[in-house]
């Protein structure tokens, strides 16, 4: 029998893409403090928080598989928040118009039943095409992706936005990355398709 699946997030849309995989799951929020460390690079912080997340949430639910999953977007070096509000959104987008901007996305699986850690992060680059003032306030009044790192839905209308995507795995754009979690879940005991 397998071990109880848990989401350590309180993300709609890591539950929805979860949801995909049709395993029994709950979702319970890890309050985990997710500031970046000095000069931290991207990936070890992705990495990190993925870790930290999965902990927290593992420190009250004993053998179970708990995972743990965190998202940053970087722009020229620059990670890039969640916008919060329409005029940051707009200052995010303009300023990606005709860039490149990488999205890391961490994955952790805590076992808690051994202490087993898989981990893994990718990297998704996502080519922004030319955008003018126009589109950004079409597309951010349709949308409102306010609560989105890079201000864009690429699930959504979002895609609309791009020139290209470079991805090993077009779910962890949207932030929980379905092929990785498969081949750690099956390797931890789970029947997959």
């Amino acid at each position: 029998m397998s071990p109880p699946l848990i989401l350590a997030s309180t993300s709609p849309h890591r539950r929805l893409l979860l949801e995909r995989l049709r395993l029994p799951f709950t979702a319970v929020a890890p309050g985990v403090d997710e500031t970046r460390s000095f000069l931290e690079p991207v990936t070890e912080l992705v990495r990190r928080l993925s870790r930290a997340k999965a902990e927290a949430v593992a420190a009250k639910h004993p053998r179970a598989l708990i995972i743990g999953s965190d998202q940053a977007a970087e722009r020229n070096g620059e990670i890039l928040g969640k916008p919060g509000g329409h005029a940051e959104a707009v200052a995010q987008l303009t300023a990606s118009s005709g860039q490149y901007v990488k999205f890391h996305t961490g994955l952790c699986l805590l076992d808690t039943r051994d202490g087993r850690r898989q981990e893994h992060v990718d990297v998704t680059r996502i080519v922004f095409r030319r955008l003018m003032e126009p589109e950004i306030e079409r597309y951010l009044q349709a949308e409102k992706p306010y609560d989105c790192a890079g201000s864009f839905k690429s699930e959504g209308l979002g895609i609309s936005l791009f020139e290209g995507v470079e991805s090993s795995d077009p779910t962890a754009l949207i932030g929980l990355p379905l092929i990785a979690l498969c081949r750690f879940l099956r390797d931890s005991g789970y029947s997959l398709p």
